[in-house]
């Protein structure tokens, strides 16, 4: 992810956001983030970092000190975030109104759903690793009329998914065995299924075998063989093949470099 916007700031330090895995550079951007992005934001992104950033980077030194002292006397985290907005002069008056009813929403949330958007926002920021981290917590909540075994199956099933994405396969099947058990929903044992063929050493059991039906098996074996073909000719895969083309000296450069980007890409997600 990266961004590109208008104002122009001298920025020697960026502040990076740990949660996108980006260095911003500028107030716009930092706004962008802000507005995009409630869910990282709401939390623990009011600190001593962005407060230093303010400071040193973007000469607003003023508005840093405001932040602090709303913080600290005030009972409203949310307004620095509006704060931030204004002063970007990114965002016209309409759409800072937007944000701000869009947070407060959010805020009227039950604290378990809250805490679960906030995890599917890292899974689909592709923060896998960051996700999972966070179901987990949210299976140790005490039950409630909202932790209730529907939550918990969404719970489990999307932290199977993490570890599914993260090439964890046994963590994953046994994650999505748990939602299953928690509400028995059709995708999940779709999902279940798909697994032990792309890892035999996984086994589904009598018992769930004998909730698919032959013509379940026909359909699902169907589209995880056109998945296979469209992954055969997956974008990664040509630039694989285009490197055997090469001479040894510039294929073994090119396997570096992509070697790397994969690396870097999967640190990303775990």
């Amino acid at each position: 992810m990266s961004l590109l916007l208008c104002r122009q700031e001298q920025v020697k330090r960026p502040l990076y956001i740990e949660s996108l895995g980006i260095r911003i550079y500028s107030s716009q951007e930092l706004a962008y983030v802000i507005y995009n992005h409630p869910l990282l934001v709401m939390d623990g992104f009011l600190n001593e970092a962005l407060f230093t950033f303010l400071r040193e980077e973007l000469n607003l030194g003023f508005l840093a000190l405001k932040l602090e002292r709303w913080l600290k006397s005030s009972d409203d985290p949310d307004e620095p975030l509006i704060m931030l907005l204004q002063e970007s002069d990114y965002y016209s008056a309409g759409e800072i109104s937007r944000y701000r009813n869009q947070i407060s929403g959010i805020r009227r949330k039950h604290p378990a759903e809250y805490r679960k958007m906030r995890a599917d926002e890292l899974f689909y920021l592709r923060q896998y690793g960051r996700a999972a981290e966070q179901y987990k917590d949210l299976l140790e909540l005490p039950k409630s009329q909202v932790v209730n075994d529907e939550f918990l199956s969404v719970v489990w099933n999307n932290l199977g998914s993490c570890y599914a994405r993260m090439f964890r396969m046994e963590q994953a099947f046994d994650a999505y065995r748990q939602a299953y058990s928690k509400q028995a929903d059709l995708r999940i044992l779709h999902q279940m299924y798909c697994l032990t063929k792309l890892n035999t050493n996984l086994k589904l059991g009598d018992r769930f075998k004998a909730l698919i039906s032959q013509e379940l098996q026909t359909q699902w074996d169907s589209s995880i063989e056109a998945a296979q073909a469209g992954a055969e000719d997956s974008s990664q895969v040509r630039q694989l093949e285009d490197l055997f083309n090469r001479d040894s000296i510039r294929r073994q450069e090119g396997e570096a470099r992509l070697l790397h980007k994969w690396k870097q890409e999967y640190r990303t997600m775990a």
